[in-house]
């Protein structure tokens, strides 16, 4: 993890590697430490260093001293290489290439340290022969040097140049990004006039509302029963008071088409005879 540096804060530092050997003598054996640390400021500039002390914390303090001195400055092209590099040191090989803006640092451990504090932000890499992190960290610092700008390339060269690899790949990058921001805002532009038309205009209404009318006209104004509602029963029919058998569609009624019969109406009792 990187850490910034106590006495400046445009630095910062990471550790690759931390070395212990033991040397035996009369009384036992005497331990010494050896760190391996990578400083940079993430825009362009890098260094690597080596430092040995009795106590791990000294052997981090020198080699971060040991790495500002061997500081150097590489040549980026907006977060990635300007071109194809290998850089080799010993039997270690290491071979970058440029990548377009989003796809990050393709690497081992002790590559991804140097790349990173070096300002690479896109790159794919790939570890050739040994990989011993002391090699690796020297040929990745070796790629990196002989990186060159086209300016430059041109300039050395008293040619024009055509577009190169790097550029192509963060101009189609760019281009993607572009297009995709635009279909999602046109995949969000839709649902928000779908709802907003949900509401009918004041021409709609105008048009519906002719229609309505006609269709009150020839039902008879009156209200259609809602579906689910139960239909209210038809009036019983009403008899007449002066004349209980005369109704209406119901029992004994005109309607009826029958009569129902007179009834005779109740004779009184007879009163026992007291003479008797």
């Amino acid at each position: 993890m990187a850490e910034a540096l106590a006495d400046t804060q445009a630095l910062e530092s990471t550790t690759v590697g931390i070395y212990r050997t033991a040397t035996v003598v009369k009384g036992g054996r005497r331990f010494s430490f050896a760190a391996l640390v990578v400083v940079g400021d993430r825009h362009g500039g890098v260094g690597i260093g080596y430092g040995k002390a009795p106590g791990v914390p000294a052997a981090i303090e020198k080699a971060q001293k040991d790495a500002r001195k061997q500081m150097s400055r590489v040549k980026l092209l907006e977060g990635t290489l300007p071109h194809p590099v290998t850089g080799r040191f010993g039997s270690a090989m290491v071979r970058l290439l440029p990548a377009a803006p989003g796809t990050g640092v393709i690497a081992g451990g002790t590559v991804r340290a140097v790349l990173e504090m070096a300002g690479v932000n896109d790159c794919l890499s790939k570890a050739y022969g040994s990989t011993n992190k002391k090699n690796l960290c020297k040929a990745v610092m070796n790629g990196l040097e002989l990186l060159r700008t086209k300016q430059h390339v041109a300039q050395l060269r008293g040619v024009e140049l055509d577009e190169t690899e790097a550029e192509r790949k963060i101009t189609a990058a760019q281009k993607f990004m572009a297009e995709s921001a635009e279909q999602e805002q046109a995949a969000a532009t839709p649902a928000t006039t779908g709802r907003a038309s949900a509401t009918p205009t004041p021409e709609q209404q105008a048009t519906a509302a002719p229609g309505a009318e006609r269709g009150e006209q020839a039902g008879g104004g009156g209200a259609a029963p809602v579906q689910g509602e139960a239909a209210s029963p038809a009036p019983a029919p009403q008899e007449d008071e002066a004349n209980p058998h005369v109704g209406g569609a119901g029992e004994g009624g005109e309607a009826g088409g029958t009569q129902s019969p007179q009834q005779e109406p109740p004779q009184p009792e007879q009163e026992p005879d007291q003479k008797q």
